[in-house]
């Protein structure tokens, strides 16, 4: 299969394309929409700021947001998460707006969360199947999907409880990066690749 991780100016692009290569199969990392829609599966990596993005996204925002409702598989880590919703308190711009919501800042003393937190409540057989316990996060902003439903995993930084992981069909999102989070995370992306397979 052919997994590509869509380069829009976020950052650890390096880390997240040896973690899918670690899986053994062929990633390739593009800054070219159309290329990386006619994947398998993508990839819409994660350090970065909301305002930025959705301005390289802009041209091929409506071609994008077509393949992922059409099914194509999707990973979403940290800001790739967020630009899945539609809006962000981050700064301007328009998301993906694939899963209904927003996106806001944490409510919470110390900003960013840098480090590993607990995942509570999976719901979802990519985060269990793994062993993915806890995982690492580095984010000042949150997602609040307008349908709850869709969270498949929460996390709670402070008193601060939000959505660690969503999906929405073939569409995941996750908050931390899976590809910073040991074994298990890494074990995360070979599940969702082997479902993006079938």
């Amino acid at each position: 299969m052919r997994a590509v991780i869509l380069d829009y100016g976020a950052g650890n692009l390096h880390s997240l394309a040896k973690a899918v290569r670690s899986t053994g199969v062929e990633v390739i990392v593009t800054p070219d929409p159309p290329t990386a829609l006619n994947a398998d599966a993508l990839f819409l990596p994660g350090v970065g700021a909301f305002g930025s993005a959705t301005a390289a996204l802009s041209p091929d925002r409506d071609a994008i947001r077509t393949a992922l409702n059409s099914g194509l598989p999707c990973l979403g880590i940290c800001l790739g998460m967020q630009l899945l919703f539609e809006t962000s308190e981050e700064g301007e711009g328009i998301g993906l707006e694939v899963i209904p919501g927003f996106v806001r800042q944490l409510d919470a003393s110390r900003i960013p969360q840098i480090g590993w937190n607990t995942l509570e409540n999976s719901a979802d057989d990519l985060i269990s199947t793994s062993g993915l316990e806890s995982a690492y996060f580095a984010n000042s902003y949150v997602c609040e999907p307008a349908d709850r439903s869709c969270v498949t995993s929460w996390a709670t930084h402070e008193s601060d409880r939000f959505a660690a992981s969503v999906r929405v069909n073939n569409i995941v999102g996750v908050q931390f990066h899976p590809e910073k989070s040991s074994v298990a995370g890494c074990e995360l992306i070979r599940a969702f690749l082997r479902e993006a397979a079938r």
